[in-house]
């Protein structure tokens, strides 16, 4: 009994031997291929390092290469927001070279009381991306389209053109007809999309021109502004740009335009304060919604690809060098309906339209005074013969090229206070010097004295047959009010 004992310790010894013998073995196979997988570890990190290395260089080099070449073009487009974006939608040098000045039939419809679209907005918009140079003319309402004034209806009033058949094409039709210019695209925005394109852009920073109080029922319209700068909404921009009178009757004073003029010269000047701001670079970030409200509100037959070679250079287009006008001619109820109509002057419109669209700028060298006038060939210095006009019956035109705004204005009161009659005002290029032409041989005492009145001015002397001014002053960068 006792041998089986001392055997089955000497077994249990023996079994306890074996086992860690056997753990030992297996721990040590164990460390060896721990030690083994590391080493393959550690060889194997360095080189996906390097792999990715690589990868990140090419992909950095491919990257600087192509902004390289990005910046390159944009360099080569102008530079700036408009070198960029005429980079983007894959302009070069010679795109903006190839282009031409863009005219189109700009108009806004509104609903009457009848339910009727009515045209109260009709004018013709340009724009030269190679000059920069834009011009507004504005269409009276009223125009006569027919062919007797003296059997003249409200029918035959262009804004109820489009009412007909509700095609854009007759009212392009009747302008052309008007102007002798040949456009071929219209854009039309109804009130609704007015109103919400003015929301887009976060309202429009205004100068009302005078108190404006008005009230019609039968179109739900109410216009209550007051005088002064300040920050129009949609419906507070409707309302400006449909105010003709108050509920008195009275309306803009006369030095302004009264009643459709008024409403035009504001329409005019609104649209030029919507420029400006939209080209504010935090609406760029609003481009989604403001395409949005086009699309549901703006009808126009202008092609996309068409739109997209003008945009890139439109958004650097300062309105200094906007020139805006109206039609011209007179409001007469002469006819057997007693319907007042507005007929225009054929060949003051002839006259107009060509100095406005194709040759309204004067050269830079012509500024300078160095170059004798392409219409009479007679050089700066040369003495007009001297007309019999008063001053008051002096037509002058009076365009800011001084870069400041204000100063137009400053100009106008000064020779509206010694007594001319100021009737057309714009704006042109930038330039250093005031310019004082005598178009209508008006002689050196007119000239003379409008130099004393604005304390600055070159005189010189380029007679036309055709303008419709005796005196254009371009106000320069030296004029000091």
């Amino acid at each position: 009994m006792e041998k089986d004992n001392t055997n089955k310790r000497v077994n249990k010894k023996s079994n306890v031997k074996n086992n860690n013998v056997k753990k030992n073995i297996k721990d040590k196979k164990t460390k060896k291929n721990n030690l083994k997988e590391n080493n393959i570890k550690n060889q194997t990190k360095p080189k996906k390092k390097k792999r990715w290395k690589k990868v990140l260089l090419i992909i950095l080099l491919i990257l600087l290469i192509a902004g390289g070449v990005f910046a390159y073009k944009v360099y080569k487009n102008g530079g700036g927001l408009s070198g960029i974006l005429a980079t983007a939608v894959g302009h070069d040098e010679n795109t903006k070279k190839n282009l031409g000045e863009f005219k189109c039939l700009v108009l806004g419809i509104s609903t009457d009381e009848e339910g009727a679209l009515l045209t109260d907005t009709i004018m013709v918009a340009s724009y030269n991306p190679n000059t920069q140079k834009a011009t507004l003319l504005s269409i009276p309402r009223d125009t006569y389209t027919g062919k007797n004034p003296r059997k003249a209806t409200a029918y035959d009033k262009i804004n109820s053109v489009y009412s007909r058949h509700e095609d854009p094409q007759d009212v392009l039709d009747e302008v052309n007809e008007i102007t002798g210019l040949d456009l071929n695209y219209y854009i039309i925005v109804k009130t609704e999309g007015f109103i919400k394109l003015v929301d887009a852009i976060g309202g429009v920073t205004f100068n009302v021109p005078i108190d404006m109080d008005y009230d019609d029922t039968s179109q739900d319209l109410h216009i209550h502004l007051k005088a002064g700068e300040q920050l129009l909404d949609g419906d507070k921009a409707e309302q400006l740009v449909r105010f003709r009178h108050n509920n008195n009757g009275t309306s803009y004073p006369e030095e302004y335009g009264d009643n459709d003029t008024g409403r035009m010269r504001t329409q005019r000047d609104f649209i030029m304060a919507v420029i400006k701001q939209t080209a504010k670079v935090e609406n760029i970030f609003k481009l989604g919604e403001i395409l949005d409200v086009a699309k549901e509100n703006v009808i126009t037959n202008i092609d996309f690809n068409v739109a997209k070679d003008y945009i890139p250079y439109a958004v650097e287009f300062n309105t200094e060098n906007l020139l805006t006008a109206t039609l011209p001619g007179e409001n007469t109820n002469n006819n057997t309906a007693g319907t007042w109509v507005f007929v225009c002057d054929e060949e003051e419109t002839e006259a107009l339209v060509q100095e406005l669209f194709y040759d309204r700028d004067i050269p830079e060298e012509q500024i300078d005074g160095n170059v004798t006038s392409n219409e009479t060939n007679t050089t700066s210095n040369t003495t007009a013969s001297t007309t019999t006009k008063s001053k008051s019956d002096i037509k002058v035109e009076v365009l800011n090229g001084s870069g400041v705004s204000k100063n137009l204005q400053l100009a106008v009161n000064d020779l509206e206070e010694a007594g001319y009659n100021v009737s057309r005002t714009g704006s042109t290029n930038a330039t250093s010097k005031t310019v004082i032409m005598d178009k209508k041989s008006v002689g050196d005492t007119i000239l003379k004295n409008i130099e004393t009145t604005l304390g600055e001015g070159q005189i010189q002397y380029s007679e036309s047959s055709s303008s419709k001014v005796d005196v254009v002053v371009i106000i320069g960068k030296d004029y000091n009010n």
